[in-house]
C-alpha cells in the first residue's frame, strides 16, 4: 500500500503524519526526556524543547527521509504501508524533505542556543546520524555493520544529548547504561534487518542480514542483547535490574536462530512482536527509573 493520503493541506499532513512513525516517537523523546530529568531533576525550557524535537521533527526527518530514498526497495517489500513504514509516492517527495528541513532547524537553533559546545556537539553526531542513514552519497543503511551502529546511534544520542546538555557526571555506572542501550540498539536493528533479506538483495540494498545471513543475525543479536544485560551489572543498584529487560528480548527472537534465508519474512512475527514489547519495556524502565530517583 503506497502512501497516498490525498490532496490538499490535510492529505499532506496525513501523510507527513504516517511517514513520521507515530509509533516510535516515543523511542528518541523518552530517553531525552528521562535523561534530562533525572539530571536536573527540573521541566525548564530545554527540557520542553529538547522533548517535543525528539518526538516528532527528529522522527519526521529520520523515517522521512528514509522513505523518500528507499522508495524503490520498498515497493518490493510486502511489509511496507503501514506502522512498519510507509511506501512513500513520488509526489510526496519533494514535500517531506522539505517538512524535514523546516521542522528541525528551529528546534536545532534554539538547543543549540541553549546548549554549550559539547552539546553541539553530540546534537550535530545525532542529526549527521540521521541524514547519513538514509540519504544518497552516504547510505550508511547500506555499509554491513555500519547500519547497526547508526542506527542505534539514532536512539542513544538523544540521550546523550540530553545528559550533556543537562550537566550530567559521567561515571563508570553511566557510561554501562549507556553502553547496555547502544548495544540493544544495534541487536535490534540486526534483527530487523532479517525480514527484508529477499526484498533487500533484490533491490541491491546490503546490509549486515543480506551479507552475514539471517542465522548468523539472529544469533548475532542474541549475543548483542545479552552483552547488553550483562554491562547493566556494572550499574549502580537498583539500575542493575535493568539488565533483567534483555530477557524478554532475547527470548522473543530466540525462535528464530535457524532461520534461512529464504523464510527470513517469518522473522516479522518476531519484529511486531518486538514493537509490542518495546512498550512493556518503556513502562518498566519508567517505573525503575522512578526507584533510581527515589533511592538516590
Amino acid at each position: 500500500m503506497s502512501a497516498q493520503a490525498g490532496t490538499g493541506l490535510s492529505g499532506t499532513a496525513k501523510m507527513l503524519l504516517l511517514s513520521s512513525r507515530p509509533v516510535s516517537w516515543v523511542n528518541t523523546a523518552f530517553p531525552f526526556a528521562a535523561a534530562y530529568f533525572l539530571t536536573t531533576g527540573s521541566i525548564d525550557l530545554a527540557f520542553v524543547l529538547g522533548t517535543l524535537y525528539f518526538l516528532i521533527p527528529y522522527n519526521l526527518a529520520m523515517y522521512g527521509i528514509n522513505d523518500v530514498f528507499d522508495y524503490e526497495s520498498d515497493l518490493r517489500n510486502p511489509r511496507k504501508g503501514g506502522v512498519e513504514g510507509a511506501v512513500l509516492d513520488r509526489s510526496f517527495h519533494r514535500v517531506t524533505l522539505w517538512a524535514a528541513v523546516l521542522s528541525n532547524v528551529p528546534f536545532l537553533v534554539a538547543l543549540l542556543l541553549l546548549g554549550n559546545p559539547l552539546s553541539a556537539l553530540v546534537l550535530a553526531v545525532s542529526v549527521f546520524a540521521v541524514v547519513a542513514y538514509s540519504a544518497p552519497g552516504l547510505r550508511f543503511k547500506e555499509r554491513p555493520f555500519l547500519d547497526s551502529v547508526t542506527s542505534s546511534t539514532h536512539f542513544v544520542s538523544p540521550a546523550v544529548f540530553g545528559l550533556v546538555l543537562a550537566g550530567a557526571h559521567f561515571d563508570i555506572g553511566l557510561w554501562a547504561v549507556l553502553g547496555a542501550f547502544f548495544l540493544w540498539g544495534i541487536a535490534s536493528q540486526a534483527f530487523g534487518a532479517v525480514q527484508d533479506i529477499q526484498a533487500d538483495r533484490e533491490g541491491g540494498i546490503a546490509s549486515i542480514a543480506t551479507v552475514l545471513g539471517a542465522r548468523a543475525v539472529v544469533r548475532f543479536a542474541v549475543v548483542a542483547y545479552l552483552l547488553s544485560g550483562l554491562l547493566m551489572l556494572l550499574a549502580p543498584w537498583p539500575a542493575t535490574l535493568g539488565g533483567l529487560l534483555a530477557v524478554p528480548y532475547i527470548l522473543s527472537i530466540l525462535p528464530y536462530a535457524n532461520l534461512s534465508d529464504e523464510h527470513c519474512e517469518t522473522a516479522n512475527r518476531g519484529w511486531r512482536r518486538f514493537l509490542r514489547l518495546n512498550f512493556l519495556t518503556g513502562f518498566l524502565v519508567t517505573m525503575l527509573l522512578i526507584w533510581v530517583t527515589q533511592a538516590g
